[in-house]
């Protein structure tokens, strides 16, 4: 578990607008400085291969990828799409090692995100072209290609940001219709079967075990607005959860509320992404959508060093200039919120 720090900071969940990952560094990073969480940008517009998907499949170790028409599917040995992410990735990190070292005083933190396990077997084809997820075996591999790729994955991270600490955010967007079996089959007349809770808890357990062991300093399960399984990912180890704060319920609230007292972080999703930013919450209204639930639940003022605040998705459907927009919004909500914090 991390050491929690004494005030809510601001980060974003990786998707970004645009297809220049110089230009998404430079405003990320000028906008995220310290005390926050820079991270390097998801850049899907560039196309193929720079998709989340995509990107967390050229990390697979002994497994490879390449994209079919009905998306990516395993392959037997390497396409050109598969050595596409891999370029892209490898451009984005060096473009990274550039920017920090151009900085003055970088920021002490990086953070990376990738596809959970779960979403990644909901996302990749088999041969036969149906989804990894139908296969128990397939969806074991899956788990364990990716936790082996973590420890050269994040060796690369630490080169391109010597001495930064290391955060990853595993993405899980298809989680409740993986735990609910209600993802359709290839032919689209049924529906894979359900995933097992357990076995979801153990499958996050062992990438997110391989992480730590690769030096990563804080592990964070990202989830959409939806019933997740918030106690089944924190015993996989995970040390928070990143949610939509507007979709909670009282129940959802009170596992976080007990998560945050067991020492976890809660990464808050206070702001809107399917607006324009000139649409946003005033910076009040977005503390305040926090704020209240928080006190309501009988969690402390002190505490609020636990959480950061994010959007409640991704920004890669905005323009640059929204985007930018939206995390000084970002910043100026955690000041709110550090306020309040100090009484």
């Amino acid at each position: 578990m991390p050491d929690l720090p004494g005030q809510v900071t601001a980060t974003a969940l990786g998707p970004w607008p645009g297809e220049d990952p110089v230009e998404a560094g430079r405003i990320i990073r000028g906008e995220l400085g310290s005390p926050h969480l820079p991270f390097l940008a998801e850049l899907p517009g560039r196309g193929v291969g720079s998709d989340a998907l995509g990107r967390t499949a050229s990390l697979l170790e002994g497994l490879a990828a390449d994209v079919q028409p009905y998306g990516w599917r395993l392959v037997d040995r390497p396409g050109k799409d598969y050595l596409r992410a891999r370029s892209a990735l490898s451009t984005d990190l060096n473009i990274l090692a550039d920017l920090i070292g151009a900085e003055e005083s970088p920021a002490p933190e990086i953070k990376v995100q990738l596809r959970g396990p779960l979403s990644l077997a909901a996302g990749l084809h088999l041969h036969h072209g149906e989804r990894a997820l139908i296969d128990h075996g397939a969806r074991r591999d899956l788990a364990a290609s990716l936790a082996a790729g973590m420890d050269d994955f994040l060796r690369r991270v630490a080169g391109a940001a010597p001495g930064a600490r290391i955060t990853v955010q595993l993405d899980e967007p298809d989680i409740a219709a993986v735990l609910a079996g209600t993802i359709p089959t290839s032919s689209g007349y049924r529906t894979l079967r359900a995933v097992a809770g357990s076995e979801a808890t153990e499958s996050w357990r062992l990438v997110v075990d391989a992480l730590r062991a690769a030096g990563a300093a804080e592990i964070v399960i990202a989830v959409p607005e939806v019933e997740a399984p918030f106690e089944r990912i924190l015993a996989a180890g995970a040390d928070g959860i990143a949610v939509p704060l507007r979709a909670l319920t009282s129940r959802q609230w009170e596992h976080l509320a007990a998560a945050v007292e067991a020492g976890k972080r809660l990464w808050a999703g206070v702001l809107p992404v399917d607006e324009p930013a000139a649409a946003l919450p005033r910076v009040p209204e977005a503390v305040e959508a926090l704020w209240r639930p928080w006190r309501q639940i009988g969690l402390p003022a002190a505490a609020l060093g636990a959480v950061r605040v994010t959007p409640a998705g991704g920004l890669a459907g905005h323009i640059p200039a929204s985007a930018t927009a939206v995390l000084g919004r970002l910043t100026q909500v955690a000041d709110g919120l550090n306020q309040l914090a100090l009484g």
